[in-house]
């Protein structure tokens, strides 16, 4: 537990705003992409990888965030990088050619990567492990507050200043979380500090990664968070806009809606965690049923259904709370920072190949005679229904059986 006399609470909270921001830094380009194809002439591989170009770089640096984390703890880590956010903002802001918007997005990515990783964290060491399902679920849902900013409130300021001036607000935002976590959180020093041994650490995520069960959790990991973030944060807007003929402003107002149902979701999981006998079985059942969302989507039921699809999407979203407390009780204590941070990366490492591979498929769907967001929905479902296989047939914590949720005969 801190030292500090100030709530846990209180402090996590702080630092949740970090997180907020990053949610709403990665689900802007789904706002933006209008004025920035309007703009810059970019094709829609060229917008996936501008999304993609923000996971790439959040993911990548989740090992070594994990690390800090471990060395510094988590106020110095994320109060050292989260100034890049800011950085990466007014790049964006400013930029008058595409590589500047990666090179924004990139900055951003790199700033944003311990936001959430923090958080889990500081909820490990400062809260009871049989609470950490419901306080994990509850810092997502209020982190989701960012995907708010990135509705309505975004596409107005689109619509009435420029895109430019959304970015803008988001560095002034970011900045201001900045400050909060430096002024108002507190930490215990380590008793022993030594510098981060780098090559030593890495070897200790070895011992992460011959484990069997660890390929199963990270197999769904790339692609259960992925699904939702490709929709939220990236074809949602065009293909309501292109498809149906909504407004941005209208396309915000839905966006809003599933950012909501999104923030509802999360503590609903974490408080309906039916432990760890049956949670695996859950997590499987919400992967497919989603996967099934997405082809429904695909199958262009109509404006009023597939915003319906969308929403129900986003409140099974919440199950990824579930996915965090199964990496929770899948490793000892000794290694949850390492294991977190691995999730993390795989999640995000998922985002970012997701945004990619469904950008080219759109560009592929024309020369193809497909409608370009029927295939985007089903490659996205396709996706899903690989990553939850795998999570089914490769081997769980324990020699549990996926299925089941209980040991299988060969386990010790």
């Amino acid at each position: 537990m801190t030292s500090s006399s100030r709530s846990p609470w209180l402090m996590l909270l702080v630092l949740i705003s970090g997180f907020a921001m990053s949610q709403a830094f990665r689900t802007a380009a789904g706002i933006m992409a209008p004025p920035l194809q309007h703009e810059f002439s970019i094709t829609p591989q060229q917008l996936g990888l501008f999304a993609a170009a923000f996971h790439f770089s959040f993911a990548s640096l989740q090992l070594f965030m994990g690390m800090g984390i471990d060395v510094y703890g988590p106020k110095r880590t994320v109060a050292s990088v989260l100034p890049l956010t800011v950085a990466g903002a007014l790049i964006t802001a400013s930029a008058h050619s595409y590589p500047a918007l990666i090179l924004g997005q990139v900055l951003t990515g790199v700033g944003c990567a311990p936001a959430f990783l923090v958080c889990t964290v500081f909820i490990a060491r400062n809260f009871e492990v049989r609470r950490f399902a419901a306080v994990n679920g509850a810092a997502l849902g209020i982190g989701s507050v960012g995907l708010l900013m990135t509705g309505t409130p975004l596409a107005w300021v689109i619509e009435h200043v420029s895109w430019r001036a959304g970015y803008v607000a988001m560095a002034v935002l970011s900045a201001c979380a900045w400050l909060a976590i430096v002024l108002l959180v507190r930490e215990d020093r380590p008793a022993h500090h030594q510098p981060l041994q780098v090559l030593p650490a890495l070897r200790g995520y070895g011992e992460l990664f011959r484990l069997p069960h660890t390929l199963g959790i990270i197999g769904l990991a790339l692609f259960s968070y992925a699904a939702f973030m490709s929709l939220r944060g990236l074809w949602l807007t065009p293909l309501l806009i292109e498809r149906h003929g909504f407004t941005l402003v209208e396309t915000g107002n839905v966006a809003i809606g599933i950012s909501v149902l999104g923030m509802i979701g999360a503590p609903l999981f974490g408080r309906l965690d039916p432990g760890e006998r049956r949670r695996r079985r859950w997590i499987l059942a919400c992967a497919l049923l989603t996967a099934l969302l997405f082809f429904g989507i695909a199958l262009r039921p109509g404006a009023p259904a597939e915003v319906a699809l969308a929403l129900v999407i986003s409140m099974l979203s919440g199950f990824g709370t579930l996915q965090y407390a199964d990496v929770r009780s899948a490793y000892p204590s000794r290694m949850t920072g390492r294991a977190m941070a691995v999730f993390t990366m795989a999640m995000f490492l998922g985002v970012a190949i997701m945004q990619w591979l469904t950008g080219g498929v759109a560009s592929a769907a024309a020369a193809l005679h497909l409608e370009r967001y029927a295939a985007v929905m089903a490659a996205i479902g396709a996706f899903l229904v690989g990553g939850a296989l795998l999570f089914r047939w490769l081997p769980a914590p324990g020699g549990a059986s996926a299925e089941t949720g209980e040991p299988s005969q060969s386990a010790p």
